[in-house]
């Protein structure tokens, strides 16, 4: 109990996270500024996008900026409302209604504050890569099809369906032809901001510039486009979400994906930022604790639940950011921008905002990198497209799972055709009856997935007496595997086959003897640690039953 104080103490806000910010600050506010030019836009997009609305998203953007820059385990991380998100909140509001966003907040912080005080942080690193860039692609195609129907114009928007592409394509079905085409213009002229202007200068706020000439064109010409609406000028108080045990019940597991979601994103991003630049360690436990407590903070405001942000904090860390307080001046230059502008915001048209979020979506999905994975093997081809495909068709931590179940499973078709079986020559000048010898050498891990494979080479070795099994170059043996040795052992001696073991690790004896290996051998001196006392052994066993045979002749 003495521990627990000191193990926690880690995970808690030190002086040495502001280190070296004296010479830092104005990079960190420039930073700080830039990321905020670049947040707005999403912040309000991914709100709209996943149905909590617009605030929902500003106040993510600012609460738990705030509270994770300061409590989470990265010098640099951004966090935010993101896309992988909306696409795991979407359904839950279209199945249990807005009021539910807040709830979920909570109570998936806390899972993911829980998960950083038991010290899970470092899990992430069992994904493998081409299972991230499945997801990563996947979300991006789920991001750009969500936008979908915000342009239809049609009254239901593909309503009545979570999956994003029957939605989308009922959305297009049932068009407004005329609305259409006024929010297409609308996407065509914020993403060709975005494309165009950063080549001009890369400090070029793009998605800014093209909502602000959108919102414009909308307020002099007499567009059908509908409009992010009125905003408060002021962070709400904060508040409990209303609950009951019936709804609290319902909204667990969706809490429990939102969590791991969010822990998985935020890991990722997190360790990406951190090679980057020379910003310092990350700790992962205190990134879920961060994490957590920002989910938990926005949803007393209203909010929805965040993650860290990899776009973001990559403007961030490329603008100069290297301490703390560019993720934190950044909420508070949001938070300064909506008490100045909320009413001009409430009129941005939301076409504007898809544009953004199309965009989005578009430089997420790296060809080069999936055209890499798809070169590389066969098992990582195929998690790639296998996370993808499930991530769009069906869920985002289903396809995770089944992403690494599918590696797991090529990984150990590998790991098992890894293990070899292989008959050696007797060392030393030739004997007699040295045929009668068998020298197997096992290399590899013996584990459960080549266990019957090497049971059945070696009891399958005949025409001899003795057979010793080498084992110093076996690297790794579970249970299964003991026992397929165990199996071995009682088959040979069964036949009047004597056999020897050379070799066992230290790491391996203990297990070996509990599942009964070692009490099979005929006698506890057929276990050897040196190959020529081994092969003498045997040698004189043959010559024993030699002898054995030429009296019997006699």
């Amino acid at each position: 109990m003495k521990r627990i104080p000191s193990q926690l103490l880690h995970l808690l806000p030190r002086r040495r996270d502001y280190h070296g910010l004296r010479r830092t600050w104005r990079s960190d506010l420039l930073a700080g500024l830039t990321v905020a030019i670049v947040a707005l836009p999403l912040a309000l997009g991914f709100g709209i996008s996943s149905g909590a609305g617009a605030e929902a998203g500003l106040i993510t953007a600012i609460v738990a900026g705030v509270v994770a820059a300061v409590f989470g385990g990265s010098n640099v991380q951004v966090s935010g409302p993101t896309g992988a998100m909306v696409v795991v909140l979407a359904p839950i509001v279209a199945t249990h209604g807005v009021a539910a966003v807040a709830l979920v907040s909570v109570l998936a912080g806390a899972i993911v504050l829980l998960a950083g005080v038991l010290r899970l942080g470092r899990s992430v690193s069992f994904i493998p890569w081409p299972v991230i860039e499945g997801f990563t692609l996947g979300i991006g195609v789920i991001i750009f099809l969500q936008q979908v129907p915000a342009l239809s114009g049609a009254e239901d928007n593909g309503a009545g369906h979570t999956n994003v592409v029957v939605t989308a394509a009922r959305s297009l079905a049932d068009a407004d032809r005329r609305y259409l085409v006024w929010a297409l213009g609308a996407v065509v002229i914020v993403a060709a901001c975005m494309v165009l202007l950063p080549r001009l200068h890369r400090a070029i706020p793009g998605s800014l510039l093209g909502i602000a000439i959108v919102s414009g064109l909308a307020l002099v010409l007499p567009t059908p486009l509908a409009v992010i609406g009125e905003l408060p000028g002021e962070l709400p108080a904060p508040h409990l979400p209303l609950f009951d045990q019936a709804v609290l019940i319902s909204l667990l597991l969706p809490a429990v994906t939102v969590a791991a979601l969010a822990g998985i994103e935020s890991l990722l991003s997190a360790r990406v930022a951190a090679s980057m630049a020379d910003t310092g360690r990350y700790d992962p436990d205190r990134e879920l604790v961060g994490q957590g407590m920002a989910s938990v903070a926005a949803g007393l405001f209203g909010g929805m639940p965040a993650t860290g942000a990899i776009a973001r904090t990559a403007v961030g860390v490329r603008s100069g950011a290297r301490t703390r307080l560019a993720a934190a001046s950044h909420a508070v230059i949001l938070l300064v921008i909506v008490m100045a502008v909320a009413g001009p915001v409430g009129h941005i048209p939301l076409a504007a905002l898809s544009g953004v979020l199309m965009v989005t979506a578009i430089r997420m999905i790296d060809l080069r990198t999936a055209w890499s994975i798809l070169r590389s093997t066969r098992a990582d081809a195929t998690a790639f497209v296998v996370t993808a495909i499930i991530t769009v068709s069906v869920d985002l931590i289903i396809a995770v799972m089944i992403g690494l179940l599918v590696a797991g499973v090529f990984a150990l078709r590998g790991l098992a055709r890894s293990s070899t079986v292989e008959r050696e020559e007797l060392p030393g000048a030739p004997r007699p009856d040295d045929d009668r010898i068998a020298l197997l050498r096992l290399d590899g891990p013996l584990f459960f997935a080549p266990a019957d494979r090497i049971q059945e080479v070696v009891t399958d070795v005949d025409s001899v007496s003795v057979v010793i099994l080498r084992m110093s170059r076996v690297q790794l043996l579970d249970a299964t595997g003991a026992r397929a040795l165990a199996e071995i052992v009682q088959r040979c001696e069964a036949r009047g086959v004597t056999v020897l073991i050379k070799g066992v690790r230290d790491g391996h004896a203990a297990l070996l003897h509990r599942v009964g290996t070692l009490d099979a051998l005929r006698h506890q001196n057929h276990l050897f640690t040196d190959l020529p006392a081994a092969v003498a052994h045997a040698r004189s066993h043959t010559a024993r039953e030699r002898d054995a045979a030429a009296t019997v002749g006699v």
